[in-house]
């Protein structure tokens, strides 16, 4: 049984600096109050956040942290188990976890997750959903029983019972289905690979004992082949070769061909520039009759004498230009020839280049199957050495076969072991057993509520519902008070189950503000008289803002008010 002794909290929502504390084994039972927002319920947040790295409302994670603050939220909490003191701190920004078993921390796992498993399934053997079933019954986040889907309804009735186990060990055995399969999978392979083997063995016995020449006829045939592939690579090479000599002896007037075009080319730029020279020097003499420099007069019979020259000079200039563009045109034509033959060089020289490499290929390929005959002529080979090779094929086979049946028949066992595993075996014969004692128990935890209606889960946790007025309808039908009835009735039945089993039995139930909206004055006496149904070692806590009402029915109390807008315990055990 998990007795918890105390929660510490500060930083956590409306919490400030200075820690909050609470006893919760020191009263049977324990009236919460305070006005809305003064964090009656933060104490809920602080116990699922420290278990379960979760709040118990619809808060995301980082808004637990004080807004004001913004850091050291840190929760810790003290319960013992049998004989052992436990110690769980959890906190944010930093982030902290840590576990303590009688003041000696836990090593810790490199992922959070793993060391909260420890927790959860190693020490508390509870998971979120099952202590939000038996431990708090709230308003707020809580998810009733009855609106749970029917696979969430299952896994914490399966906690409760303490079948868990079951799945844990059908997982397991799930790994080993796999786990065999492929065993049984690989053995497979080898044996039809030493099938193979054996085959091909067989197969090179006959080669050795009759097929030998036939090899050896083969390989020269391949050599034929090759052989006359290479004469005929050289004889194409010849004749490339031919080409490539025609081809370079008609290239070698290139270069020259290029220094005549370059030549060429730069006298008649030469010419052009002296033709525009003696351009603008005649259209001096025709357009000035003075020398500019000197202001000096220029005879008419010089400048005559002088444009005439220059006119000359300039028909001269141009008819040798002429001269040159037409050598330079025959220059270009047979300079693209040159290049065309050039450039059919290159391509030529490429095809030898690679009919080279095919001729060197050859040769090997015709040593390679040279030396290959020689060696299978050298080789008479050992029949009984093969043989013998041939023999042990067959003795791994026959061990690998052995093997195989071995797994087969242990798969068949998994087969049978799973079948009792699956939900409708093991567990569903457990359930078949604890289900008349859930139904009693829930009908009469309804009856002291004076629900008087007849209440049954089925196998599948579907209820079945039945009154002497209605034949048969469903939780969804009720008024919200009703189920209410229905939900506490549901969350006393499964702590007595837990109690029964001594599996997810501990000593604290609280209740938040359950009675401050559906349950009428007479839900409220009977839910009190529920309460003094509880033994002795059970610490109750009920939240709610009928403080004035509730006060004397309890045996202490703990107010929640606002103080420099941080919520603190004003008054408690």
């Amino acid at each position: 049984m998990i007795i918890f002794e105390k929660i510490t909290y500060r930083n956590l929502l409306s919490t400030g600096n200075a820690p909050n504390t609470i006893l919760l084994n020191k009263s049977r039972t324990t009236l919460v109050v305070g006005k809305n927002g003064e964090g009656k319920s933060t104490m809920l947040d602080a116990l699922c956040f420290v278990l379960f790295g979760r709040p118990f409302r619809d808060i995301n994670k980082p808004q637990l942290i004080n807004s004001t603050n913004g850091k050291n939220c840190l929760v810790e909490i003290e319960f013992s188990i049998n004989a052992h003191q436990y110690r769980v701190v959890r906190g944010i920004k930093p982030n902290i976890f840590e576990i303590y078993i009688d003041d000696v921390m836990m090593p810790q796992d490199a992922a959070g997750k793993d060391y909260q498993k420890v927790l959860e399934q190693q020490i508390l053997h509870l998971n979120y959903k099952t202590f939000t079933q038996v431990v708090i019954l709230g308003s707020a986040s809580f998810v009733p029983f009855m609106q749970m889907r029917s696979n969430d309804r299952r896994e914490v009735v399966e906690e409760i019972l303490d079948i868990r186990i079951f799945s844990t060990m059908n997982s397991m055995l799930k790994d080993r289905v796999g786990e065999t399969k492929a065993e049984i999978g690989r053995i497979e392979i080898a044996i039809n690979l030493l099938k193979e083997k054996a085959s091909a063995q067989n197969k090179l016995i006959k080669t050795l004992s009759s097929a030998k020449e036939d090899t050896i006829s083969g390989l020269e045939y391949k050599v034929d082949q090759v052989t006359s592939d290479l004469q005929k690579t050289m004889e194409d090479k010849g004749i490339l070769q031919s080409n490539i000599e025609k081809l370079t002896e008609e290239s070698k007037g290139l270069e020259t061909v290029k220094v005549d075009f370059k030549k060429a080319d730069t006298l008649k730029s030469k010419l052009e520039e002296q033709v525009s020279m003696a351009e603008e020097t005649k259209s001096f003499f025709e357009n000035n009759d003075e020398c500019p420099s000197c202001d000096q007069g220029i005879a008419h019979d010089h400048k005559h004498i002088k444009i005439s020259e220059l006119q000359v000079s300039l028909e001269e200039s141009k008819g040798k230009i002429l001269s040159l563009d037409t050598c330079l045109n025959k220059l270009l034509s047979k300079l693209e020839t040159l290049n065309s033959i050039v450039s059919e060089l290159t391509t030529k020289n490429i095809e030898y280049s690679a009919l080279n490499n095919t001729e060197s290929i050859l040769v090997k390929q015709i040593q390679d199957l040279n030396k290959e005959i020689e060696s299978h002529r050298l080789d008479v080979g050992d029949v009984n050495a093969e043989k013998q090779i041939l023999k042990t094929l067959a003795t791994d086979a026959i061990t690998m076969i052995n093997s195989k049946t071995e797994l087969l028949e242990e798969k068949a066992l998994q087969d049978i072991s799973s079948l009792l595993l699956k939900d409708s075996g093991i567990k569903t014969a457990i359930i078949r057993e604890y289900l008349p004692i859930m139904n009693k128990l829930i009908n009469k935890y309804l009856n002291v509520m004076d629900s008087y209606v007849k209440f049954e889960l089925d196998e599948s946790f579907n209820e079945v519902i039945k009154s002497r007025f209605r034949d048969e309808f469903t939780y969804a039908s009720f008024s919200e008070g009703e189920k209410q009835k229905i939900d506490l009735a549901l969350l006393f039945t499964w702590r007595q189950i837990a109690k029964m089993k001594n599996s997810a039995n501990t000593n604290l139930l609280i209740f938040d503000e359950i009675m401050d909206s559906s349950l009428d004055t007479a839900g409220t006496d009977s839910f009190m008289a529920l309460l003094d149904q509880f033994s002795e070692g059970t610490n109750i806590f009920v939240i709610s803002h009928k403080g004035d009402v509730l006060i004397d029915k309890f045996h202490s109390l703990i107010r929640f008010e606002k103080k420099n807008d941080f919520s603190v315990i004003a008054q408690k055990p």
